[in-house]
């Protein structure tokens, strides 16, 4: 059998963490992925895996890789500053090709761009470092159902996704939602999106969100934002993620993560779906942007089928 072949860039914050960096290439090599680095993958400037120009080279050169995948080294920050200077045709006769492009985090506004331009498919999934790499916990072996759901990707056997939500869907008859285009990602990105000639028009769309570092009123203020826009009302479901990373203070009086589901529910016609496997967690499937799925639940089970 082939080998897939990978390729790695950074399009976006600066690899401080070499060893989770190391760590992956050579646990997707240990998988018996061909991987390949990209010539600025370790570049940095302040904050940034490389200039501007830099990283959009980067982002060119993996298109013109003839990778099978694609995968950032990490998020960060850094892609919002760019999108003016990517070439979005380019980026998608990649995608036909073959090449799938895949990541998470500040990814989210590469794709949600590439989704408004082009229509094309990308990947919600895992980063190098912090997937294969396991940032921050060197200790520990990268994710059993992250790997096996990113082989399903790379093989093109992945099918779709189940979960058991935190609270039951509240209704007797159970949700069918057929024929909606998946799409999201970070909340923060997507929100300072808004209003941009690269924030997608998804109408009766599936929306993922998840978020790292937010406390849960800075999530709360953020799904307003999206809420008043009139963009959670025009979907077929709103499907919240993992959002981790914060602390709670004496200030907040029992405000909390489930205070802005319950809220977010009860100002919301639209479907409201709690703990979707995928965020900056090691347990995190891989999900399809801009490709159509079916999602249903019953109870607590969710799930959602993208290969018809």
């Amino acid at each position: 059998m082939v080998k897939k072949h990978i390729y790695i860039y950074s399009p976006s914050g600066a690899v401080r963490d070499k060893a989770a960096f190391k760590r992956g290439v050579k646990r997707l090599a240990a998988l018996g992925y061909d991987v390949e680095l990209d010539a600025d993958a370790l570049s940095s400037h302040m904050r940034f895996a490389g200039d501007d120009d830099t990283r959009l080279a980067a982002i060119h050169r993996a298109a013109a890789s003839g990778a099978d995948i694609a995968m950032i080294s990490r998020g960060g920050y850094g892609l919002t500053r760019i999108l003016d200077g990517i070439r979005y045709k380019t980026i998608s006769k990649a995608i036909e090709r073959g090449t799938q492009f895949v990541g998470i985090s500040d990814f989210t506004a590469f794709q949600m761009a590439l989704l408004a331009k082009t229509g094309a498919v990308t990947w919600a999934g895992p980063a190098l470092c912090e997937g294969f790499g396991v940032g921050g916990a060197p200790d520990l072996q990268p994710d059993d159902i992250m790997e096996d759901c990113f082989h399903d990707m790379a093989s093109g056997q992945g099918e779709g996704t189940g979960w058991r939500q935190n609270q039951a869907w509240p209704r007797a008859t159970p949700l069918n939602v057929h024929h909606a285009t998946v799409w999201g990602g970070n909340l923060s990105v997507l929100a300072s999106m808004v209003g941009t000639p690269y924030f997608p028009s998804i109408k009766s769309g599936i929306l993922f969100l998840e978020d790292v570092g937010e406390h849960p009123y800075q999530i709360e203020r953020m799904l307003t934002q999206l809420l008043l826009a009139g963009i959670l009302s025009s979907q077929k479901a709103v499907v919240l993620g993992q959002f981790t990373g914060f602390t709670l203070n004496s200030h907040d009086k029992g405000f909390k993560l489930n205070t802005v589901v319950a809220w977010l529910q009860s100002r919301l016609k639209v479907p409201v779906l709690t703990n979707l496997p995928y965020g900056h967690v090691q347990t995190k499937v891989l999900l399809p942007v801009g490709k159509s799925a079916d999602l249903a639940a019953e109870g607590k089970d969710v799930m959602l089928v993208w290969g018809h």
